[in-house]
């Protein structure tokens, strides 16, 4: 089971970087994010360990519940006609430049909220982005993450196959702007 030998490892690059910011930006092309990929059927085990090990420290925000949040607000039956409609783009529900808030404007919310709250913000679960043209790339090259006083930890369920990075264990991943922990 790799979680048993790769574990420890992965948190020990995670606390060096954590503790090591300057380093971040300087390997990271002057990003301020950190990818820790570990395989999507270990999300559990690897979820667990990062809330023992953080609490108190970090802010766990979870995307699963940021979605739902954002569904409630109009109601599931307008999300799924609004849905349908935008199925080929799905983008511009989830992330568009308009002025009402989207998914994207939540997780940004939330991982601002995380920094003024003097906390390392850990966005989890992140394989519900999956269909909603949000990806990895959106929230790393953001302004408000990019200038942020921690920087942002994404949980990201992966693999590493010939040096490439796969989101969820198939969808070519960017690894650009952030330091993988792998």
């Amino acid at each position: 089971m790799p979680y048993l030998t790769d574990h420890k490892q992965k948190f020990d690059d995670l606390q060096f970087y954590l503790k090591n910011q300057d380093q971040i930006r300087r390997g990271a092309n002057g990003g301020n994010s950190i990818l820790f990929s570990y395989p999507p059927k270990e999300e559990y085990l690897y979820l667990e360990k990062a809330q023992e090990l953080y609490q108190g420290k970090a802010e766990f925000i979870d995307i699963r519940k940021l979605l739902v949040k954002f569904i409630d607000k109009d109601g599931w039956d307008d999300f799924e006609r609004y849905y349908h409609d935008f199925i080929s783009t799905p983008h511009v529900i989830f992330k568009s430049e308009d002025p009402s808030d989207d998914l994207f404007d939540l997780i940004l919310g939330e991982i601002q909220a995380a920094c003024d709250n003097d906390k390392v913000p850990f966005l989890i679960r992140t394989g519900c982005l999956y269909g909603t043209g949000i990806e990895n790339i959106n929230i790393i090259e953001h302004t408000t993450v990019m200038k942020l006083s921690f920087p942002l930890v994404i949980f990201y369920p992966s693999t590493i196959r010939d040096d490439n990075l796969y989101f969820l264990d198939f969808k070519p991943a960017s690894k650009y702007r952030c330091i993988l922990v792998k």
